[in-house]
């Protein structure tokens, strides 16, 4: 469903400040795939999901999307290919239309639009549907403004509207970084339900490395712009916490030092 082949992706080029983000970075990814991804600082995790979805374009490298080459597409022709969620629940929903408006933007993501009404009535019912999956009681409240919302509430609306119309790839980046444990679990859960029912290809970058082990079938772990690790089945199943701090020193040569990621 998705490759990355030999990425190099280097900011500030010719300048004091130029830093090498990715570093011939190769990734295969399969149909229905739930991939974490963790690592450093710096390690590059979030300029490949940028690199994916078409904000940054590479010096070197090719991005195929379901067959379809989309190195030099910009980020708005490949829209209708990802969905996206970010770690900020401000992010990817506008705050001054109410719950349904939101969801029909989300609804009609790719297709042609013409002129009539904001929401159809088959609209109105499907998001009703929709929102009792959250079970955030959300389908009694359709013409709230989101701005009125929890980030709890608005980060599950965001992945609801991210998978509304099924992607292609489904990318999220430190989705639930901003949210309390406790509504951190609950997205948590809504993710897996909703990527596992769909079947949906998903790449998750976290900090939690316990999330990291128990979600989706295949973790990766980043260094320097590259991949130093890729677990997945049983071997992923059976990781520790203690694992992965020692795969990380084997295979980059130094210590794990992230605190926000060995505090959590």
């Amino acid at each position: 469903m998705l490759e990355l082949k030999g990425i190099h992706k280097t900011f500030n080029i010719g300048t004091v400040n130029e830093k090498k983000a990715l570093n011939d970075l190769n990734l295969k990814v399969e149909e229905g795939d739930f991939i974490t991804v963790i690592g450093g600082n710096g390690a590059g995790k979030s300029t490949m999901l940028n690199i994916i979805a078409g904000v940054f374009l590479p010096e070197e490298g090719d991005i195929v999307i379901d067959g379809v080459n989309v190195t030099r597409l910009a980020e708005h022709k490949r829209a209708s290919m990802i969905g996206r969620v970010f770690q900020d629940p401000m992010i990817g929903t506008a705050a001054n239309m109410n719950i349904e408006e939101n969801l029909a933007l989300a609804n009609r993501r790719g297709k042609i639009r013409g002129l009539g009404w904001g929401v159809k009535k088959g609209e109105r019912e499907l998001f009703r549907e929709k929102l009792k999956m959250l079970d955030l009681n959300l389908e009694d409240r359709m013409t709230t403004k989101v701005g009125l919302l929890s980030g709890g509430q608005r980060q599950a609306l965001t992945l609801l509207m991210a998978t509304l119309i099924k992607p292609k790839v489904l990318l999220l980046d430190e989705h639930t970084a901003a949210l309390d444990p406790k509504t951190a679990s609950k997205v948590l859960s809504l993710t897996e339900e909703i990527t596992s029912e769909q079947n949906i290809t998903t790449i998750m970058i976290t900090h939690n490395m316990k999330d990291a082990i128990r979600y989706g079938n295949r973790l990766i772990m980043m260094n320097n712009g590259s991949i130093i690790y890729d677990v997945k089945g049983e071997e992923k199943k059976n990781l520790t916490v203690k694992d992965l701090l020692l795969k990380f020193e084997q295979s980059s040569d130094g210590e794990f030092a992230n605190d926000r990621m060995l505090l959590t």
